[in-house]
């Protein structure tokens, strides 16, 4: 644990010039935060207190690595390398190296102060420290501390789990300069993957600040109004709260924090703060909640629960009294959970609540916004990042008629938030000031694409690169993606010197194969149009990887199956972090038909460290295929073999199409047309050896006749089967993945298979 890995850096992490980090407290904030600087390959160290057991003094920090390990807090379980262990006592001397210290210790004003002191005297000149606070301000944390200290310190406040969680808060001062807020601003943005607000020193910033305002009175008014937590959590949802509405997310959170987080929140604010009005610790309710010991998920019950049975129960606000759960369907509110102003504008009681929450939280926010932001897209920011929901205040605040609006503000005797109403500006934020990276949506905006049609376009990028985007529901690969794609790599030889694949989903980069349309062709036994289009495929997808121009992935989200193989015929691969990539075909009966295999093979034979020799290269691809692995992140593909040592990982998504692009211009600069690839193949014995390791399971009744059949068609791809060939090149291996993939289409299993996974999206074992 201790030891240093090799884990290289992700790209951009070297031009930021942090080099080693600190992290001082090693609960579930600090040790998340530790865990993503390991997964931006940043070496760090982590302190605690000293553990009370002498032999294992730094137990504590040990517990905090342990713990990401189990939660999933690494992006692999190699990057835990790059983590240090420590104490407080015995190496804080450790700091003198370190470029930034995160303190993430507990919420007691006069420990942080005493440790800023510590730290100060062992750290070396100029470097960053900040503090993970949510709820005390930067001018309490400095006072009585050196200027010299106070102009390196600010506030960096992650979301947890930090992985997983977009954004980041930064308080800065006038004591900081220019230069060190950009260098925190770049490692949260640039190393850590982050979305960065900029807040002013106000208690709770300004997610805490909003989010546990509406939070507060979205609770208390449905006490208030007798609204269920079902109803109430329906109506949040319509405002744009996540699915797990408010009281969902009170359980989530945990009740014993209400005191805590609402109460220093409200101690902190004025008399005359709006939150006053909306005492969420003080609610009766709350109170025997706590008293009874229901403190949410962590216990079990709070406003719900699970009986013995696994039947969900929910909280009776009246009575107090658990009672089965009465899911109510947003899609039941007026306007259908869609419609805004019919929602507000409903004099029925849910009409009525929904207002109220909505309301006060414009009021609340058009109050506060100069306050708190320096602009007032990042409230929505914050709340969007933060809280997840869809949309925030100032956005909800325009999606309701504007002199309405003004009327039923005027007869509440409020006023009309006029600056929440005006058109946004052109950025949300300082931290739009910044050059935008590199997006399809803008280039959209700017102009029309080279190539289009239904499914796929053709983007010039600038700097000599084209971008092809698909754009189908999951960028999956409709017939008609292959007739743009056809005809991008013809357009890119003649006008561009490269290209990247790309686009801006949210959620995949291709999700494979259209798998309704393969469907259509077993279901109509047209084999010979199967045989066509996974032909096709191959053809244009090797066509690609042997163009005189370079050819590069920017791989992100979901890229499965045919849209894994994609990347894989890509001559490099810049991956974000968090990469979902795998072949999985065989839970739908089929095998990669696009060069998965072969291109695994490939890498394999190419990666010593991987496999050893042609059995046991075909070996570990055929346990990647067949047991249908897909990487938890970019870390994961790595070790699977998918991507490459060189394949740049990119922590910001961004940025991921700019930096593909860049890497694309660099490599079209000395480009050559790599050779063609020749795979050695065992042929008959290694086919055996595969089928029989099956079969074994098969007659354990581990594995179906199915299965069994899965496994000899891609035990035949990837030795060659009864081929007496050693070598085969790509297209040979290919050939036998099109013939066993249209093999095993026509077998009754393969289209139950399918037809259960559109149905249901799971697996079927038959």
């Amino acid at each position: 644990m201790n030891a240093v890995t090799s884990i290289a850096p992700a790209l951009g992490v070297e031009r930021t010039g942090l080099r080693r980090a600190a992290v001082i407290g090693a609960g579930s904030m600090g040790g998340g935060i530790a865990a993503q600087l390991a997964n931006a390959g940043v070496p760090v160290d982590l302190l605690d207190v000293p553990g009370t057991d002498a032999s294992d003094r730094n137990g504590p920090a040990r517990l905090g690595v342990e713990r990401q390990l189990k939660v999933g807090g690494f992006m692999s379980a190699s990057a835990a390398a790059l983590v240090r262990i420590g104490n407080t006592e015995d190496d804080l001397g450790r700091l003198a190296d370190a470029d930034w210290i995160i303190e993430v210790i507990i919420e007691k004003l006069d420990a942080k102060r005493d440790l800023y002191r510590r730290i100060d005297r062992v750290r070396k000149a100029g470097s960053l420290v900040s503090s993970n606070t949510s709820t005390i301000l930067r001018g309490a944390l400095l006072d009585g501390l050196p200027a010299g200290f106070a102009a390196d310190f600010l506030i960096t406040h992650f979301f947890n789990p930090p992985r997983v969680m977009q954004l980041v808060e930064i308080v800065a001062g006038a004591d900081n300069s220019s230069a060190k807020v950009d260098a925190a601003r770049s490692y949260c943005e640039t190393v850590l993957g982050k979305t960065v607000v900029d807040c002013k020193d106000t208690p709770g910033f300004i997610g805490n600040r909003i989010g546990c305002y509406v939070l507060a009175v979205a609770a208390v008014e449905a006490i208030r109004q007798n609204v269920t937590v079902e109803e109430a959590d329906a109506v949040m949802m319509a405002l744009g709260a996540p699915r797990t509405g408010v009281f969902g997310v009170l359980d989530l959170i945990g009740l014993d924090l209400i005191p805590h987080v609402w109460g220093s929140l409200m101690s902190a604010l004025p008399g005359q703060d709006g939150i006053q009005a909306f005492d969420l610790p003080g609610t009766k309710l709350v109170q025997q909640l706590l008293a009874a010991g229901r403190l949410g998920r962590k216990s079990g019950e709070g406003f719900y629960r699970l009986t013995p049975r696994k039947t969900k129960q929910s909280l009776d606000l009246v009575s107090g009294e658990y009672r089965d759960s009465q899911r109510y369907d947003v899609a039941r509110l007026p306007g259908g959970g869609k419609d805004l102003a019919a929602l507000l504008d409903s004099d029925d009681r849910l009409g009525r609540y929904a207002w109220a929450v909505f309301a006060n939280l414009v009021d609340y926010v058009a109050t506060i916004a100069d306050d708190i932001s320096y602009d007032r897209g990042d409230i929505d920011l914050a709340l969007i990042l933060g809280y997840g929901w869809s949309w925030g205040p100032v956005a909800l605040a325009r999606r309701y008629d504007r002199a309405r609006l003004g009327a039923r503000f005027a007869a509440e005797g409020r006023s009309l938030p006029d600056k929440l109403l005006e058109p946004a500006a052109g950025g949300a934020g300082r931290h739009h000031g910044r050059a935008c990276s590199l997006s399809i949506a803008a280039l959209r905006e700017a102009g029309k694409p080279i190539l289009s049609n239904e499914a796929a376009s053709l983007w010039n990028l600038g700097e000599g690169i084209a971008c092809f985007e698909m754009h189908t529901k999951l960028n999956s690969f409709a017939p008609a993606v292959f007739e743009v794609l056809e005809l991008a790599l013809a357009q890119v030889q003649s006008s561009f010197a490269g290209l990247v694949i790309g686009n801006d989903d949210a959620r995949a980069f291709s999700a494979g194969a259209d798998l309704r349309a393969f469907l259509a062709m077993i279901q109509a036994k047209d084999w010979s149009a199967l045989d066509a289009y996974i032909a096709r495929g191959q053809d244009l997808f090797l066509r690609m990887r042997y163009s005189p121009y370079p050819v590069v992935a920017a791989a992100h989200g979901l890229a499965l199956g045919g849209g894994c193989e994609f990347m894989l015929n890509c001559n490099a691969i810049v991956a974000h972090a968090e990469l979902k990539a795998g072949l999985p075909e065989t839970k739908v009966g089929i095998i990669p038909g696009w060069g998965g295999g072969t291109q695994l093979l490939r890498r394999a034979a190419q990666n010593p460290s991987m496999a050893k020799g042609a059995a046991a290269a075909a070996a570990a691809v055929f346990e990647t295929i067949f047991r249908a692995r897909v990487s938890t992140s970019a870390l994961d593909a790595r070790e699977f073999g998918i991507l490459g040592a060189d394949d740049p990982i990119v922590m910001s998504r961004a940025h991921l199409l700019e930096e593909a692009r860049n890497l694309a211009a660099e490599m079209a600069r000395t480009y050559s047309v790599p050779d063609q690839a020749v795979i050695q193949v065992t042929g008959h014995s290694g086919y055996l050896a595969l089928v029989n390791g099956v079969q074994g399971l098969k007659n354990a009744g581990q594995a179906t006749e199915a299965d069994l059949a899965v496994a000899e068609g891609l035990a035949t791809a990837l030795t060659g089967g009864d081929t007496r060939a050693t070598y085969l090149d790509e297209a040979q291996i290919m050939r036998l993945e099109r013939e066993q993939g249209v093999r095993l289409a026509q077998l009754p299993a393969t289209e139950a298979r399918i037809v259960h996974m559109l149905q249901t999206g799971k697996p079927l074992r038959n």
